[in-house]
Formats: structure tokens, sequence, C-alpha cells
């Protein structure tokens, strides 16, 4: 089923890195950001372009492992891989990275990407506590905040943060609007069309365009949703994914999911509703360090396994499937991601005993040699779910 707003907003996309490398030649900095704990609006008052750098392809991965162990998250090697490889053209155009120490892995990833690449780093506290962790992590983003500008050889004001807060909420805004349309029942839109969209949001050095594209494909997805016309029907199974960032190039299990006759709602992920789930107070009338803290306070109160504790997932998670009428949730870790390896036992046990619904972990990597195995488990998966509708 062809959706003219839709294919008119990935043809949009198809010309980013065009758009990137035009936008240097007028003198813009490209800011590269490995997850969400990064603040764009900090690197939108800087005057910079941020693009997301997450490695989500396979074919990087040969070349890390030259330098990395093999047991490594695949996502950790994908991105270390672009960078061997000279393969990302938003990684070949970052000025500058911003870079988190969401977890181990990734930290020591860093040491050695920082010898090729200039780099800041935040160390990102795991607890959300307000009283220890907040001071710390508004300290951090005071700090981005006086380098970018150093860096940029530019003033970050009140008024440039105030901006780039209303732009960033604007573009949460619309891609949230575009993601709810799955709440349609069936959805309008299969869950391959939702990631590739939500992926490739990340990478516009035109977000004004780009949040304009994505209320016109939100507003044709209501359209149809409100007519009924959908590639499911109302008995297919609605699922919502949760777990590890995902994107274009390891999508195979949405692909499965999708085959198997399943209807992905909702990407309870990185690239999907942690993205969007909250937004910043443009602080009206309050000076530079209150509006660094109140983006502090927002980007702290993701809900990524790698804080301890962790509560803010397991409530968006149980909205997320009540708002999207799902069926059951599939819970997706890569390979080497202890965090969400440990914290899906008691994902399991929540949604199994307090949401009272099937739930499945999958443990995968990037490459296809575990596809059909992936896929017996995922038809007996949905034959269960099935069963209980």
């Amino acid at each position: 089923m062809g959706i003219a707003s839709i294919d008119k907003l990935i043809s949009f996309f198809e010309h980013n890195p065009v758009r990137i490398l035009e936008a240097k030649k007028a003198g813009r900095k490209v800011v590269g950001t490995y997850c969400l704990y990064s603040p764009d609006e900090i690197a939108i008052a800087a005057g910079g372009i941020p693009v997301s750098l997450c490695g989500t392809r396979d074919d990087s991965i040969p070349a890390a492992e030259t330098e990395l162990p093999r047991t490594i998250c695949p996502l950790i090697k994908s991105s270390y891989g672009f960078l061997l490889n000279d393969s990302c053209p938003y990684l070949a155009a970052a000025d500058i990275i911003i870079a988190d120490t969401t977890c181990d892995g990734k930290k020591k990833m860093f040491e050695l990407m920082g010898q090729k690449k200039r780099m800041i780093i935040l160390q990102l506290p795991h607890n959300q506590d307000s009283k220890v962790g907040l001071p710390y992590w508004t300290d951090q983003f005071v700090m981005l905040a006086d380098r970018l500008g150093k860096e940029f050889d530019t003033e970050i004001t009140e008024e440039k943060l105030r901006d780039a807060i209303r732009l960033t909420n604007d573009e949460r805004t619309a891609l949230k609007r575009f993601m709810d349309v799955a709440k349609f029942t069936p959805s309008p839109i299969k869950g391959v069309q939702l990631l590739e969209v939500a992926f490739k949001a990340g990478f516009l050095p035109d977000k004004k365009a780009g949040i304009a594209l994505l209320h016109e494909a939100a507003e044709e997805l209501e359209n149809l949703g409100k007519q009924g016309i959908s590639p499911y029907t109302k008995d297919t199974p609605r699922i919502v994914l949760t777990g590890v960032p995902v994107g274009l190039g390891c999508h195979k299990v949405i692909t499965l999911l999708e085959e198997c006759g399943a209807s992905l709602v909702c990407l309870d992920t990185c690239g999907g509703y942690k993205k969007t789930n909250l937004m910043v107070d443009p602080c009206e009338g309050q000076n530079r360090q209150a509006l660094l803290a109140a983006l502090a306070e927002r980007y702290l109160s993701i809900p990524c396994s790698i804080m301890s504790p962790n509560p803010n997932r397991y409530a968006t998670l149980e909205r997320l499937v009540r708002e999207f009428s799902a069926d059951a949730v599939l819970d997706l870790t890569w390979q080497g991601c202890h965090t969400y390896n440990v914290e899906a036992f008691s994902i399991k046990k929540y949604v199994q005993e307090e949401l009272g619904m099937p739930y499945l972990q999958l443990e995968t990597d990037y490459s296809a040699g575990d596809t059909e195995q992936l896929r017996v488990r995922i038809e007996a998966f949905l034959e269960i779910v099935k069963a209980g509708k």
C-alpha cells in the first residue's frame, strides 16, 4: 500500500547527506551524537547541525573486530567500524562528536575513537536522583555549552537556547504525531515504515522542513486510520517492541514480526518514543543556567537500562501498551548488551504479572545467521498471542 506523503518524506531524507555537505560549505558545523543523552538543543544553539551516528549495519563490524572484542555489543562494533572504514557520510562530516558514558563498552570505544576524531565526553550519572545525579549532569551540560561555544567561536545565549528548545520540542511533537497513527486499530502503517521514518529523522539538517513533512504524513495516515484502511485486519496481533536501539540495517526482527503476521505498533526504543516522550520547558524569562538545568533534567529522565534503578521504563512501557492497545510485548536485546539483558528478567515479570500480557525476549546480533531460528520463535510466540485474544 503506497502512501504518497511517506514516499515524499523518505525522498526528502535521501538528500540529507548532500544538504549537510552544502551546509558545511556555507560555514555550518556538524555535531555527531551517539546517544539520546546528548542534547541536540545545545548543538543547535551553537549553530551546529546535530546528527545521529549510532552504527546499525553489519558490514562495518569486521573492521571493528580488528581492534575491539568480538563479544562486545554489535552497535558499538558497527559504530567504530564506520570510523575505520570511513563509510558513514555523517561521521565523516562531523566537526566534533558528543559522546556520553552510557555503558562500559561505549566509553572504552570512545577512548579509541578520540584518537581519530575531536570529541567531547559527557560523564553520565547512572542514577536519576534529583539531589545527586541531576546537579552533576547539569554541570556536564554547562561544560558542553562552554566547550561548543569555544569550539565554534560563538556565544550560546539564553535566546539561542530557548529557540533551540522550541525547535526540538516541535520536532518531537511532529515525530510523536507521526508514530501515534499506529494507535488506530488496525494500524494504517507498517512497522518497517515507522522505523524508517523515525530512524532517518535523526539526520535532518533542515529541521523545519522535516517537521512540516512529518505533520503532512501524519495527517494522511490519520485519514487512512479513520477510514479503516490498513495493511492489517482488526484481528492482527499488535506488538510493542521494547529494548535496545534499532535502526535500518539491524531491523531483521521487525521484518520477521510482520512476515509472521503481526503488526508492530510501537517502538519503545531510543529511536522511537524514548526520543519523543519528554518535552523541555523553554523557561521564559529565566537565565542560561536555568535553561541548561531544564535540559539536564529532561535528558536524565530518559528511561534507559543503564539507569539503576530504572522505574521510568516500566511506567512508560505500561502507558504505551495501554495507549496502543497492544496484545503483547517483544523485548529485543543485542548480544553483549548486559544492562538490557539483565533488565529483561524484571521486564518479563512486570509484563506477565502486572500487565497480564504475553512476553518474548529475543537476544541476537546484526547478522542474518539466526534468522530462521528467530522466525520459529516468533511464530510460536504469535500463536500464543492469537490464542489469548
